[in-house]
Order: structure tokens, then sequence, then C-alpha cells
């Protein structure tokens, strides 16, 4: 009996003692803001932040006077990667995705109206505007996000 007593609380022991690791939305928001910065600064960069804390840099503002807005359809060329550079995501070579821009991640919806057609951003996005805590192909969870993107029409 103190045997089967003894098994039932090893269990409960070591899961008592297991490390919480558990992060705050405040706490990961940190951690990304300090892996964008040290990317901004590794690549000599200039970036501009929102509240937020989506960063960006404009390559090139695009023409005309109008934005893309939530309900825009949107085409544009794009690469996404990861901060160490690996790639998980880009349109097909010459073929812009076609997508409306309220059905993208928050990054994309709060950095992309900040460019007119033809423009060039590249969006430092901070994994509560990515996808967060959950994994994705090729993206691991609380992962910063990069893209550069080419808005070719709306």
């Amino acid at each position: 009996m103190k045997k089967i007593l003894f098994l039932l609380f090893i269990p409960l022991f070591i899961y008592s003692c297991k490390k919480d690791d558990t992060v705050t939305a405040e706490e990961q928001a940190a951690i990304d803001k300090g892996i964008i910065q040290k990317y901004i600064k590794d690549h000599n960069l200039i970036a501009d932040s929102t509240t937020s804390g989506l960063y960006y840099v404009i390559a090139d503002s695009g023409i005309g006077t109008t934005y893309p807005n939530l309900n825009s359809y949107l085409y544009v060329y794009y690469k996404g990667y990861l901060t160490d550079g690996s790639i998980f995501d880009q349109n097909t070579a010459g073929q812009p995705l076609q997508i409306f821009l309220n059905q993208t991640i928050a990054g994309w919806k709060e950095g992309i109206p900040k460019i007119k057609k033809k423009g060039k951003i590249k969006l430092l996005i901070p994994s509560a505007l990515g996808y967060g805590s959950t994994v994705q192909t090729d993206i691991p969870a609380n992962s910063v996000l990069i893209f550069d993107v080419e808005l070719d029409n709306f």
C-alpha cells in the first residue's frame, strides 16, 4: 500500500515542482520588441512604429492619392520570413496574392494601409499581430514575423 501511495505522489510531486513557463501578453510584447529592435539595429534599418508594437520601413510610398482600407481587394507580392532569415511563405513568382485586406493577419491590416499602389514596405510584426502562440507550418509559436510587401494594386 505504501508503494502505491508513493507511486501516486511521484507525478504530483514532479508536476508541482515544474516551472511555470507561461508568459503574459505584456511579457511577450516586451520580448518581441527586443527581438525587433535588435533586428533593426543589426540590419541598419530606420523604422517607424505604432502603439500596437508594429514596426515598419517604407521603401516606396507608392503612387496616387488613395490608400487601401480593410475592405480593399489587394494584389500583393510578398515574402515572409523569420528573424533568422528562414522564409516561411511567399507568393508564387510572377503571381500576386489576391486577398481582401480584412482576411489577413493584424500586422498586415495595420501596415499595408501605410502605402499606396506600387508601394513597398517592410513589416516587422510582433507575435500578437501575427499568429500569437499558435504554431503554424514553419512558424513557431510567438514568432516575430517579417514581411517584404509590394502593393501591386487594390
